[in-house]
């Protein structure tokens, strides 16, 4: 079995390979000088797609057909604002394929572009763009995006997405309209706790034996929607910290969920307990157990990024993380032991693993 772990840093692209899990060869920087925010592996054409913050060309997509040997820069044209918006592009947040087949980019300002041609164009999300909440979503210390977009794997018209801040929209309708789906969520930054929307949601994952169970991170709060996202519930009890902006769900396993939690605002936004442990549950977010075996046991201060961990589909499953200090670990048993990937690398802002 060959994994290719792809690991984006504010300095360019690495590519990590192994045949184990557990001894890795690093090759890297791709893309050099461009940040790198988001990445998807396009299993159904043997692509990668990497969002990338380029100072020559730009925002965008860099695409590789030959597994991160080559790429193709100038595709970054394809995302591009109409005139009427005034406004630009500054940031791929998010890409994402469909069971059908569709890409989705979601991007800074806080749009939704969609392409039904391989990444040859991209169509602007018009519905979502004009939604009335709109002038009054705001934006977290990352800025205004959408993070998050989960496609329904049963119904291609059902699609919902997050972004910072503003909270949780789905639709329905394959995007002609857009509601809020918050209810639930607490604000803890503003007078009315529970508003329809402004939530600085920062991350959520779905479960993947039932599509209707979805897994929340936001700022201060940890949840879960079993009425896919009509209402949410806290599960961050036995969780040593309630802030975040890691949330993952294993790729086969109903109910097994991985969170990394870090100090609020008042506490400098360290790891809990200046600690470096996952945390993992197994019954949905009812108990959870902190993953310490091979992490470094010493203090540990860097913060893991919304992006920065993510889950591959062997079996057992590896689960992998990277740190705003360069260093990246990988599990080849579901979260039970880690070994280290990578170290000194510039900050991870975002980690994606196949097996190749």
């Amino acid at each position: 079995m060959s994994v290719l772990l792809a690991i984006g840093t504010v300095k360019g692209l690495f590519l990590a390979r192994s045949e184990d899990r557990l001894t890795w060869d690093v090759s890297g920087p791709h893309l050099p000088f461009s940040e790198i925010y988001s990445f998807c592996f396009d299993s159904r054409r043997g692509r990668l797609l990497a969002g990338v913050s380029n100072p020559i060309f730009g925002p965008g997509l860099a695409i590789s057909e030959d597994q991160g040997a080559t790429w193709k820069e100038g595709e970054q044209t394809a995302i591009a604002f109409p005139e009427d918006t005034g406004t630009s592009l500054e940031r791929v947040w998010q890409i994402t394929v469909g069971p059908d087949g569709r890409i989705y980019a979601g991007t800074q300002p806080s749009a939704l572009f969609t392409s039904d041609d391989d990444a040859a164009t991209f169509t602007f999300g018009r519905a979502l763009w004009d939604h009335p909440h709109r002038p009054e979503w705001g934006e977290g210390f990352g800025g205004q995006a959408i993070h998050t977009i989960l496609p329904h794997p049963a119904d291609p018209e059902k699609v919902l997405v997050a972004m910072s801040t503003g909270g949780v929209y789905k639709t329905e309708d394959g995007g002609a309209s857009w509601t809020a789906h918050n209810t639930g969520i607490e604000v803890v930054f503003q007078p009315e706790r529970f508003p329809e929307f402004g939530q600085c949601v920062h991350k959520v994952a779905r479960d993947p034996e039932n599509p209707e169970c979805l897994y929340l991170q936001n700022h201060c709060g940890v949840y879960r929607s079993d009425d896919g996202g009509d209402t949410w519930n806290s599960i961050a009890d036995g969780l040593p910290g309630d802030f975040g902006f890691v949330m993952v769900a294993h790729p086969r396993r109903g109910g097994v969920i991985y969170s990394f939690p870090i100090n609020g605002d008042e506490n400098g936004r360290y790891p809990v307990g200046h600690r470096c442990r996952v945390y993992r549950s197994q019954d949905a977010g009812e108990t959870w157990e902190a993953l310490t075996e091979g992490l470094p046991e010493e203090p540990f201060y860097p913060t893991i990024l919304r992006d920065a961990m993510c889950v591959d589909d062997a079996d057992p499953a590896g689960v992998y993380f990277g740190s705003r200090s360069g260093e990246v670990f990988a599990s080849a048993d579901e979260g039970d032991s880690w070994v280290r990937v990578a170290a000194h690398l510039p900050d991870v802002t975002c980690v994606r693993a196949a097996v190749i």
